[in-house]
């Protein structure tokens, strides 16, 4: 079946994949707003220094920024290379993702104090 997508003949296998990015540069800046308000709790607090939270956040803060950066000039850029930003991108904030679960993780069993 056949669809028309911004004015391009699709079929519904390519559909699926097509539009990561904006998907992918909303929850990655969600996520990067979670991380900055974590990072300046622990600051505020006066418990930066105690434990390797903040560490970690920053960690994630990078990938997920890089993951904004990436989706959003996958936006702007030829198919081709759109594509290619969108897969990594993708895996960038995959990772970062990875980090908070982690990190959650973590705290949750109390292994970072």
């Amino acid at each position: 079946m056949t669809q028309k997508y911004y004015g391009v003949t699709t079929s519904n296998v390519s559909m699926i994949n097509m539009d990561k990015s904006p998907h992918i540069l909303n929850t990655s800046s969600n996520l990067l707003g979670i991380c900055f308000l974590l990072l300046t709790s622990l600051k505020v607090l006066g418990k930066s220094q105690q434990t390797v939270i903040d560490d970690i956040t920053f960690v994630a803060i990078i990938l997920f920024m890089l993951s904004c950066l990436l989706s959003f000039l996958s936006m702007r850029k030829p198919m081709k290379q759109s594509r290619t930003l969108e897969k990594i991108a993708d895996y960038i904030f995959l990772t970062g993702l990875s980090v908070l679960f982690i990190t959650a993780i973590l705290f949750s069993f109390n292994v970072i104090r």
